[in-house]
């Protein structure tokens, strides 16, 4: 009877680590102890700034919200009371569509803000 010599499970997943890592520079693309390496890593990466991306687009939204609120003579944090205030549910993501794309919009919010600040 013949003797296998390499498992064909292990060179597929040789072969799957270095499809991964397809595009690294040096060894890294090749070689596969260090591109076991590296696609871990990344991966790890990957997982941690698929949750990241979330407050890093809260944090666009708010400065952006805060830019065109400072325009009509408001701050951000004033225009958040103010709308929790009036009783306004719209979310970080709407309001600056609303800032970057309809400025009448936006007014007519930062409007209904002050109005409930004032009252």
């Amino acid at each position: 009877m013949s003797r296998a010599v390499d498992g064909s499970r292990r060179k597929d997943h040789r072969k799957k680590i270095l499809k991964q890592a397809k595009g690294y520079w040096g060894r890294r693309h090749s070689n596969y102890k260090t591109a076991k390496d590296a696609v871990t890593k990344s991966l790890t990466y990957a997982y941690r700034d698929r949750r990241d991306r979330k407050g890093d687009f809260r944090r666009l939204w708010i400065v952006r919200i805060n830019a065109a609120c400072r325009a009509e003579g408001l701050s951000y944090s004033r225009l958040v009371d103010g709308l929790n205030k009036a009783g306004v549910l719209i979310n970080r993501k709407a309001l600056a569509s609303l800032a970057l794309g309809d400025s009448g919009a936006f007014k007519a919010v930062v409007d209904r803000a002050r109005a409930a600040l004032e009252a």
